[in-house]
């Protein structure tokens, strides 16, 4: 039986672009492999802010984002997961141990940027990046590290921003060389930028949309297939349900203190809430009572 690393490298291989929403919790986990899609990529921005409560700007520790990652491939069966380990956490010989780990908790990939500690939102001001040459030694600890060769190692670069495109681009370079089997490049800046990155680089390139976000988001919004058409293998969009699930929850109490709390009304808004049954159908109510059934009480 393939691996969940065999098992993204073969979409890499089919044809189209594939599409990979962002998740961070229980519910978009269910929620994404529910609607049919073939990879989540976890969010280190929506793990940060859902399970901390503090922007994405390195606060968040390895064992923190290692707990949350296993558990999301604890509750789903068929969904690939990427993880998100930030920069690695430390040096080369970190990097080992947090390939291993991410490995064993059932990722099918992992990826790492080229930022200094600590990092922050990639499209957030104020980034810098570390030299490309020791990138490249995390890179080639990375792909020593791993078990299974499948496993798919992400090599991300942050340098469109701070040091140009042309920057980005060479780093991607020597990272592939290093042995990285896809590509990253965050925050780029123009759609000219996306489609020269993807030209430029000997690996399947991923790039992310801000839906959503558009407001602080610092590349340019395009669709699926306009970003197949220039190249790029995968999209991924990491803030689309944390931010959703955000304005759902602030949605919810702007009615609760106006309407329940203000002028002493009962107030029935489906709109608002998901109903019981349909959250117990997603959150795996089904096989609790099948385990029960067959274990407790008979």
């Amino acid at each position: 039986m393939a691996g969940k690393g065999a098992e993204f490298r073969a979409l890499l291989k089919q044809p189209g672009i594939l599409v990979t929403p962002g998740v961070f919790d229980g519910y978009s986990v269910r929620l994404v492999e529910k609607a049919g899609f073939k990879m989540g990529a976890i969010s280190g921005a929506g793990v940060s802010e859902s399970r901390l409560g503090w922007a994405d700007r390195g606060v968040m520790s390895f064992e923190v984002n290692l707990d949350n990652a296993r558990r999301l491939a604890d509750c789903c069966d068929k969904l690939i997961l990427r993880a998100d380990a930030d920069t690695g956490y430390g040096n080369a010989m970190n990097v080992h141990f947090v390939v291993r780990a991410f490995e064993k908790a059932g990722m099918a990939a992992l990826m790492f940027e080229d930022q200094v500690w600590p990092k922050r939102c990639g499209h957030m001001r104020g980034k810098a990046c570390i030299p490309a040459s020791e990138m490249v030694q995390k890179v080639k600890a990375a792909v020593d590290a791993r078990r299974d060769h499948d496993f798919v190692i992400v090599s991300r670069t942050d340098a469109a921003g701070p040091l140009g495109v042309n920057e980005a681009i060479d780093r991607l370079n020597m990272y592939a060389e290093a042995g990285a089997d896809c590509m990253y490049a965050d925050a780029l800046l123009s759609q000219e930028d996306i489609a020269n990155v993807a030209k430029n680089v000997p690996r399947p390139l991923i790039v992310n949309m801000g839906l959503g976000i558009r407001a602080r988001s610092t590349t340019p919004l395009m669709t699926p297939k306009q970003l197949e058409a220039i190249g790029v293998k995968v999209v991924s969009y990491p803030r689309m349900l944390s931010t959703a699930a955000l304005k759902g929850m602030m949605n919810a109490l702007d009615v609760f203190k106006t309407d329940v709390l203000g002028k002493n009304e009962v107030v029935n808004r489906p709109d608002l809430c998901a109903g019981f049954e349909e959250l117990n159908d997603l959150m795996g109510m089904a096989a609790l009572d099948d385990i029960e059934s067959k274990f407790v009480g008979g």
